[in-house]
Protein backbone atom coordinates (compact mmCIF):
# COMPACT_ATOMS: atom_id res chain seq x y z
CA UNK A 1 0.00 0.00 0.00
CA UNK A 2 1.38 3.40 -1.00
CA UNK A 3 0.91 6.29 1.44
CA UNK A 4 1.94 9.24 -0.74
CA UNK A 5 -0.91 11.80 -0.43
CA UNK A 6 -0.36 12.90 -4.02
CA UNK A 7 -1.11 9.41 -5.39
CA UNK A 8 -4.78 9.97 -6.19
CA UNK A 9 -5.45 6.66 -7.98
CA UNK A 10 -3.32 3.60 -7.30
CA UNK A 11 -3.79 -0.15 -7.40
CA UNK A 12 -6.68 -0.48 -4.96
CA UNK A 13 -9.61 -0.72 -7.39
CA UNK A 14 -7.80 -2.23 -10.42
CA UNK A 15 -8.34 0.99 -12.32
CA UNK A 16 -7.19 1.75 -15.86
CA UNK A 17 -4.24 3.99 -14.94
CA UNK A 18 -2.47 5.60 -12.01
CA UNK A 19 -2.96 9.29 -11.25
CA UNK A 20 -0.40 11.43 -9.43
CA UNK A 21 -1.08 15.03 -8.40
CA UNK A 22 1.58 17.59 -9.31
CA UNK A 23 -0.32 20.63 -7.97
CA UNK A 24 -3.88 21.83 -7.36
CA UNK A 25 -4.52 22.20 -11.09
CA UNK A 26 -2.63 19.33 -12.68
CA UNK A 27 -2.20 15.58 -12.23
CA UNK A 28 -0.37 12.99 -14.32
CA UNK A 29 -2.18 9.95 -15.71
CA UNK A 30 0.24 7.06 -16.26
CA UNK A 31 -0.38 3.72 -17.95
CA UNK A 32 1.39 1.00 -19.91
CA UNK A 33 -0.07 -1.77 -22.04
CA UNK A 34 1.27 -4.08 -24.72
CA UNK A 35 -0.23 -7.02 -26.57
CA UNK A 36 0.60 -9.84 -28.95
CA UNK A 37 -0.68 -9.54 -32.55
CA UNK A 38 -4.45 -9.85 -32.98
CA UNK A 39 -4.35 -9.34 -36.77
CA UNK A 40 -1.97 -10.43 -39.50
CA UNK A 41 -1.20 -7.02 -40.99
CA UNK A 42 1.65 -5.33 -39.03
CA UNK A 43 0.47 -1.79 -39.81
CA UNK A 44 -3.01 -2.58 -38.49
CA UNK A 45 -1.50 -4.28 -35.45
CA UNK A 46 0.47 -1.13 -34.67
CA UNK A 47 -2.64 1.02 -34.93
CA UNK A 48 -4.67 -1.33 -32.73
CA UNK A 49 -1.98 -1.73 -30.06
CA UNK A 50 -1.51 2.04 -29.85
CA UNK A 51 -5.25 2.75 -29.63
CA UNK A 52 -5.52 0.08 -26.93
CA UNK A 53 -2.78 1.73 -24.85
CA UNK A 54 -4.06 5.29 -25.27
CA UNK A 55 -7.56 4.26 -24.23
CA UNK A 56 -6.65 4.01 -20.55
CA UNK A 57 -5.93 7.74 -20.37
CA UNK A 58 -9.31 8.60 -21.91
CA UNK A 59 -11.01 6.25 -19.44
CA UNK A 60 -9.63 8.31 -16.54
CA UNK A 61 -10.99 11.54 -18.02
CA UNK A 62 -7.51 12.57 -19.15
CA UNK A 63 -5.75 13.80 -22.26
CA UNK A 64 -2.72 11.90 -23.66
CA UNK A 65 0.44 13.99 -23.63
CA UNK A 66 3.39 11.73 -24.44
CA UNK A 67 3.92 8.10 -25.44
CA UNK A 68 6.84 5.69 -25.53
CA UNK A 69 7.05 2.50 -27.61
CA UNK A 70 7.36 -0.86 -25.86
CA UNK A 71 8.69 -3.37 -28.40
CA UNK A 72 9.46 -7.09 -28.26
CA UNK A 73 10.60 -8.38 -31.65
CA UNK A 74 12.61 -11.30 -33.13
CA UNK A 75 14.96 -9.04 -35.08
CA UNK A 76 17.31 -11.89 -36.13
CA UNK A 77 14.60 -14.04 -37.69
CA UNK A 78 11.98 -11.61 -38.99
CA UNK A 79 12.25 -8.81 -41.55
CA UNK A 80 12.76 -5.39 -40.00
CA UNK A 81 10.17 -4.02 -42.44
CA UNK A 82 7.50 -5.74 -40.33
CA UNK A 83 8.65 -3.80 -37.28
CA UNK A 84 8.74 -0.59 -39.30
CA UNK A 85 5.11 -1.11 -40.31
CA UNK A 86 4.06 -1.75 -36.71
CA UNK A 87 5.75 1.48 -35.65
CA UNK A 88 4.24 3.39 -38.57
CA UNK A 89 0.73 2.36 -37.58
CA UNK A 90 1.37 3.24 -33.95
CA UNK A 91 2.77 6.70 -34.53
CA UNK A 92 -0.22 7.60 -36.68
CA UNK A 93 -2.49 6.86 -33.72
CA UNK A 94 -0.25 8.69 -31.28
CA UNK A 95 -0.37 11.79 -33.45
CA UNK A 96 -4.13 11.40 -33.99
CA UNK A 97 -4.53 11.48 -30.20
CA UNK A 98 -2.63 14.77 -30.03
CA UNK A 99 0.25 13.20 -28.09
CA UNK A 100 3.96 13.17 -28.95
CA UNK A 101 6.09 10.06 -29.30
CA UNK A 102 9.18 10.68 -27.16
CA UNK A 103 11.08 7.39 -27.38
CA UNK A 104 10.74 3.83 -26.18
CA UNK A 105 12.50 0.58 -25.46
CA UNK A 106 12.98 -2.63 -27.43
CA UNK A 107 14.15 -6.13 -26.59
CA UNK A 108 14.79 -9.16 -28.75
CA UNK A 109 12.05 -11.72 -28.18
CA UNK A 110 10.89 -14.78 -30.14
CA UNK A 111 7.28 -13.52 -29.96
CA UNK A 112 6.15 -10.11 -31.21
CA UNK A 113 4.67 -7.84 -28.56
CA UNK A 114 3.96 -4.15 -28.89
CA UNK A 115 2.30 -1.32 -27.01
CA UNK A 116 2.85 2.05 -25.42
CA UNK A 117 3.67 3.63 -22.12
CA UNK A 118 1.45 6.72 -22.07
CA UNK A 119 1.49 9.80 -19.87
CA UNK A 120 -1.54 12.06 -19.83
CA UNK A 121 -2.87 14.97 -17.82
CA UNK A 122 -6.09 15.57 -15.92
CA UNK A 123 -7.39 18.09 -13.39
CA UNK A 124 -7.18 16.52 -9.91
CA UNK A 125 -10.84 17.33 -9.27
CA UNK A 126 -12.07 15.80 -12.53
CA UNK A 127 -10.57 12.32 -12.40
CA UNK A 128 -12.86 9.49 -13.46
CA UNK A 129 -12.41 6.05 -11.94
CA UNK A 130 -14.25 2.75 -12.20
CA UNK A 131 -15.47 3.07 -8.60
CA UNK A 132 -17.89 6.02 -8.75
CA UNK A 133 -21.08 4.42 -10.10
CA UNK A 134 -24.19 5.68 -8.28
CA UNK A 135 -27.61 4.01 -7.91
CA UNK A 136 -29.86 5.32 -10.67
CA UNK A 137 -27.02 5.72 -13.17
CA UNK A 138 -27.28 4.41 -16.70
CA UNK A 139 -24.29 2.75 -18.38
CA UNK A 140 -23.26 3.78 -21.89
CA UNK A 141 -21.02 1.56 -24.05
CA UNK A 142 -19.29 3.25 -26.99
CA UNK A 143 -18.02 0.32 -29.11
CA UNK A 144 -19.56 -3.00 -30.16
CA UNK A 145 -18.41 -6.29 -28.64
CA UNK A 146 -16.84 -9.25 -30.39
CA UNK A 147 -13.22 -8.37 -31.18
CA UNK A 148 -11.84 -11.40 -29.32
CA UNK A 149 -14.04 -13.83 -31.20
CA UNK A 150 -13.46 -12.15 -34.56
CA UNK A 151 -9.69 -11.97 -34.09
CA UNK A 152 -9.79 -15.76 -33.65
CA UNK A 153 -12.00 -16.06 -36.74
CA UNK A 154 -9.64 -13.86 -38.77
CA UNK A 155 -6.68 -16.09 -38.00
CA UNK A 156 -8.72 -19.06 -39.21
CA UNK A 157 -9.94 -17.20 -42.32
CA UNK A 158 -13.56 -17.80 -41.38
CA UNK A 159 -15.14 -14.34 -41.71
CA UNK A 160 -15.81 -12.11 -44.69
CA UNK A 161 -13.46 -9.31 -45.72
CA UNK A 162 -16.16 -6.79 -44.83
CA UNK A 163 -16.57 -8.14 -41.28
CA UNK A 164 -12.80 -8.30 -40.89
CA UNK A 165 -12.40 -4.67 -41.98
CA UNK A 166 -15.12 -3.59 -39.55
CA UNK A 167 -13.45 -5.39 -36.65
CA UNK A 168 -10.02 -3.96 -37.48
CA UNK A 169 -11.32 -0.39 -37.73
CA UNK A 170 -13.26 -0.80 -34.48
CA UNK A 171 -10.11 -1.87 -32.65
CA UNK A 172 -7.99 0.81 -34.31
CA UNK A 173 -10.43 3.62 -33.51
CA UNK A 174 -9.35 5.89 -30.69
CA UNK A 175 -11.69 6.53 -27.79
CA UNK A 176 -10.83 10.21 -28.15
CA UNK A 177 -14.25 11.34 -29.40
CA UNK A 178 -16.04 9.47 -26.62
CA UNK A 179 -13.52 10.60 -24.02
CA UNK A 180 -13.86 14.25 -24.95
CA UNK A 181 -17.65 14.12 -25.27
CA UNK A 182 -18.24 12.57 -21.84
CA UNK A 183 -16.36 15.41 -20.12
CA UNK A 184 -19.28 17.68 -21.03
CA UNK A 185 -21.68 15.56 -18.93
CA UNK A 186 -22.00 14.69 -15.21
CA UNK A 187 -20.16 11.38 -15.46
CA UNK A 188 -19.73 9.46 -12.20
CA UNK A 189 -17.48 6.61 -13.37
CA UNK A 190 -15.73 5.24 -16.43
CA UNK A 191 -13.58 2.34 -17.57
CA UNK A 192 -12.67 0.82 -20.91
CA UNK A 193 -13.66 -2.69 -21.93
CA UNK A 194 -10.59 -4.80 -22.64
CA UNK A 195 -9.24 -8.19 -21.59
CA UNK A 196 -11.74 -8.96 -18.82
CA UNK A 197 -14.66 -8.64 -21.23
CA UNK A 198 -17.79 -6.59 -20.60
CA UNK A 199 -18.84 -8.80 -17.68
CA UNK A 200 -15.47 -8.54 -15.98
CA UNK A 201 -15.29 -4.77 -16.24
CA UNK A 202 -18.91 -4.34 -15.15
CA UNK A 203 -18.13 -6.51 -12.13
CA UNK A 204 -15.12 -4.33 -11.28
CA UNK A 205 -17.32 -1.22 -11.46
CA UNK A 206 -20.05 -2.80 -9.33
CA UNK A 207 -17.68 -4.06 -6.64
CA UNK A 208 -15.65 -0.85 -6.56
CA UNK A 209 -18.78 1.28 -6.31
CA UNK A 210 -20.83 -0.90 -3.94
CA UNK A 211 -23.76 -1.21 -6.36
CA UNK A 212 -25.55 -3.82 -8.45
CA UNK A 213 -25.78 -3.42 -12.22
CA UNK A 214 -28.53 -4.74 -14.50
CA UNK A 215 -27.30 -5.39 -18.04
CA UNK A 216 -29.83 -5.02 -20.85
CA UNK A 217 -28.40 -7.84 -22.94
CA UNK A 218 -30.51 -7.16 -26.05
CA UNK A 219 -29.14 -3.61 -26.26
CA UNK A 220 -25.45 -4.51 -26.23
CA UNK A 221 -24.01 -3.62 -29.67
CA UNK A 222 -22.26 -6.48 -31.51
CA UNK A 223 -19.88 -6.61 -34.46
CA UNK A 224 -21.03 -8.11 -37.77
CA UNK A 225 -20.84 -11.91 -38.14
CA UNK A 226 -19.76 -12.36 -34.53
CA UNK A 227 -22.71 -14.61 -33.64
CA UNK A 228 -21.85 -16.84 -36.60
CA UNK A 229 -18.27 -17.09 -35.32
CA UNK A 230 -19.44 -18.01 -31.81
CA UNK A 231 -21.67 -20.68 -33.28
CA UNK A 232 -18.57 -22.17 -34.92
CA UNK A 233 -16.91 -22.31 -31.50
CA UNK A 234 -14.31 -19.62 -32.22
CA UNK A 235 -13.93 -18.42 -28.65
CA UNK A 236 -10.55 -17.34 -27.24
CA UNK A 237 -9.49 -19.05 -24.03
CA UNK A 238 -9.61 -15.77 -22.11
CA UNK A 239 -13.34 -15.51 -22.69
CA UNK A 240 -13.98 -18.81 -20.87
CA UNK A 241 -11.84 -17.59 -17.97
CA UNK A 242 -13.79 -14.31 -17.81
CA UNK A 243 -17.13 -16.09 -17.77
CA UNK A 244 -16.05 -18.48 -15.03
CA UNK A 245 -14.63 -15.65 -12.93
CA UNK A 246 -17.89 -13.70 -13.03
CA UNK A 247 -20.29 -16.64 -12.73
CA UNK A 248 -20.71 -16.42 -8.95
CA UNK A 249 -21.88 -12.80 -9.22
CA UNK A 250 -24.43 -13.26 -12.04
CA UNK A 251 -28.17 -13.72 -11.84
CA UNK A 252 -30.48 -14.48 -14.76
CA UNK A 253 -34.19 -13.86 -14.11
CA UNK A 254 -34.85 -15.16 -17.62
CA UNK A 255 -32.86 -17.50 -19.89
CA UNK A 256 -30.10 -15.80 -21.89
CA UNK A 257 -28.87 -17.11 -25.23
CA UNK A 258 -25.62 -18.98 -24.37
CA UNK A 259 -23.91 -17.43 -27.41
CA UNK A 260 -24.73 -13.94 -26.16
CA UNK A 261 -23.44 -14.86 -22.73
CA UNK A 262 -20.18 -15.93 -24.35
CA UNK A 263 -19.92 -12.54 -26.06
CA UNK A 264 -20.55 -10.64 -22.84
CA UNK A 265 -17.44 -12.38 -21.49
CA UNK A 266 -15.42 -12.04 -24.72
CA UNK A 267 -11.94 -10.66 -24.07
CA UNK A 268 -11.76 -7.38 -26.00
CA UNK A 269 -8.83 -5.59 -27.55
CA UNK A 270 -9.14 -1.80 -27.67
CA UNK A 271 -12.78 -1.90 -26.64
CA UNK A 272 -15.09 1.01 -25.99
CA UNK A 273 -15.55 3.21 -22.95
CA UNK A 274 -18.14 2.14 -20.38
CA UNK A 275 -19.53 5.35 -18.91
CA UNK A 276 -21.80 5.69 -15.87
CA UNK A 277 -23.94 8.82 -15.47
CA UNK A 278 -27.52 9.85 -14.63
CA UNK A 279 -30.19 8.46 -16.99
CA UNK A 280 -31.30 11.75 -18.56
CA UNK A 281 -27.72 12.78 -19.22
CA UNK A 282 -26.94 9.33 -20.60
CA UNK A 283 -29.61 9.68 -23.26
CA UNK A 284 -28.20 13.05 -24.29
CA UNK A 285 -24.66 11.68 -24.29
CA UNK A 286 -25.65 8.84 -26.65
CA UNK A 287 -27.19 11.34 -29.09
CA UNK A 288 -24.07 13.50 -28.84
CA UNK A 289 -21.76 10.54 -29.44
CA UNK A 290 -23.70 9.47 -32.52
CA UNK A 291 -23.43 13.01 -33.92
CA UNK A 292 -19.64 12.76 -33.45
CA UNK A 293 -19.46 9.50 -35.39
CA UNK A 294 -19.52 7.08 -32.45
CA UNK A 295 -22.35 5.20 -34.13
CA UNK A 296 -22.54 2.14 -31.85
CA UNK A 297 -23.01 4.09 -28.61
CA UNK A 298 -25.90 2.70 -26.56
CA UNK A 299 -27.32 2.57 -23.05
CA UNK A 300 -26.75 -1.04 -21.99
CA UNK A 301 -27.47 -1.09 -18.28
CA UNK A 302 -28.61 0.55 -15.06
CA UNK A 303 -27.17 0.68 -11.55
CA UNK A 304 -29.09 0.20 -8.33
CA UNK A 305 -28.39 -0.24 -4.65
CA UNK A 306 -26.45 -3.38 -3.87
CA UNK A 307 -28.60 -6.53 -3.99
CA UNK A 308 -27.92 -10.25 -3.90
CA UNK A 309 -25.94 -10.35 -7.15
CA UNK A 310 -23.56 -7.76 -8.51
CA UNK A 311 -24.74 -8.29 -12.11
CA UNK A 312 -28.26 -9.07 -13.25
CA UNK A 313 -28.70 -10.15 -16.88
CA UNK A 314 -31.99 -8.95 -18.35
Amino acid sequence: MENDPNLLVGRETSDDAGVYRLNDELALVQTIDFITPVVNDPYDFGRIAAANSLSDVYAMGGRPLTAMNVVCFPIRTMEKEILQEILRGAIEKVHESGAALVGGHSVEDPEIKFGLSVTGVVHPDRILTNAGVKPGDALVLTKPLGTGVLATAMKAGLISEKAQAEAVETMASLNRQAGEAMLEYPVNACTDVTGFGLLGHVLEMAEGSGVSIALLTDRVPLLSEVLDAVQMGLLPAGSFANRNFCAHQLSQPKPIDPMLLDLLADAQTSGGLLISLPETSARRLVEDLKSRGVSSAAIIGHASKESGSRIELL
